[in-house]
């Protein structure tokens, strides 16, 4: 644990090596732990916990989560680790975590991996998705969780199955299943896809940023931000196997990319 001005931050170390951090949001530590493994060969990889969500305490649990915090206890995390420059892989919402920590302290990571980050202020139907996400939260705050994540995924344009739907809503979910969950949508969600980019800083080449997208998400809403950030920073998306969860269907050839985009 990480003690931070408002709270603790949960944190775990493999390997050695150059540093790599993974980042999520508002998926834990665990999500990255396959992906962690295969790469602790080569590499100190970092995972976390992000502030709120299960065992990354805050002193408020009412507080906000906005990609400006989630950054700056990236940044302490590093800091304290003392081991960089490091390179960020941040996925979903960790990869608008990745991009404001670039901007922020370009100093502390040489390369960005922006897989899929879900933010909206470069879609020319801005206003609708977030009109969407709106709706989204105001669904969960009335207590249909089921009607939340349908909503949540139709936004993302992703179609998942019936079962898979199930289980986003399970019947008797765990404690901390549900205050994460909560979290996320009530306290991580607006900030998140209301990210505004600095493109300017982000376009400086310092750190360097790769936009990732998974090869099987072609057509939803992250895909389309991935390619209008690329677009903004000049440059061509990396194709990443699997989907959004790329680094968890697939963990052997996501790694495999990885490293061939690292070259280590």
């Amino acid at each position: 644990m990480l003690e931070i001005p408002d709270g603790q931050l949960h944190y775990e170390v493999r390997g050695d090596g150059p540093l790599i951090a993974l980042i999520a949001a508002p998926m834990d530590a665990s999500s990255f732990q396959p992906l962690a493994e295969l790469l602790a060969p080569n590499y100190t990889v970092l995972t976390t916990d992000p502030r709120g969500i299960n065992r990354s305490r805050l002193n408020d649990p009412s507080r906000d989560s906005t990609p400006e915090l989630r950054a700056e206890d990236l940044s302490r995390l590093l800091t304290h680790l003392g081991r960089g420059p490091a390179v960020v892989l941040g996925s979903s919402g960790g990869a608008v975590t990745a991009l404001a920590h670039a901007q922020a302290y370009p100093n502390q990571v040489h390369t960005v991996i922006a897989h899929e980050p879900p933010f909206y202020s470069l879609l020319e139907d801005r206003e609708e998705r977030m009109a969407g996400a709106e709706d989204i939260i105001a669904t969960f705050k009335a207590g249909d969780i089921g009607g939340a994540w349908f909503k949540f995924l139709v936004n993302a344009n992703i179609q998942l199955s019936e079962e898979e739907m199930a289980s986003m809503a399970p019947a008797e979910p765990d404690p901390q299943h549900n205050a994460d969950q909560h979290y996320s949508f009530v306290h991580m969600l607006r900030g998140t896809v209301a990210w505004e980019p600095d493109l300017q800083k982000l376009r400086s080449g310092t750190p360097k940023i790769v936009v990732g997208i998974g090869e099987s998400s072609i057509g939803q809403l992250c895909d389309r931000v991935s390619r209008a950030l690329a677009r903004e920073l000049n440059t061509s998306p990396a194709m990443f196997p699997g989907g959004h969860l790329g680094f968890l269907e697939k963990p052997e050839a996501f790694a495999v990319r990885l490293r061939d985009l690292l070259q280590v």
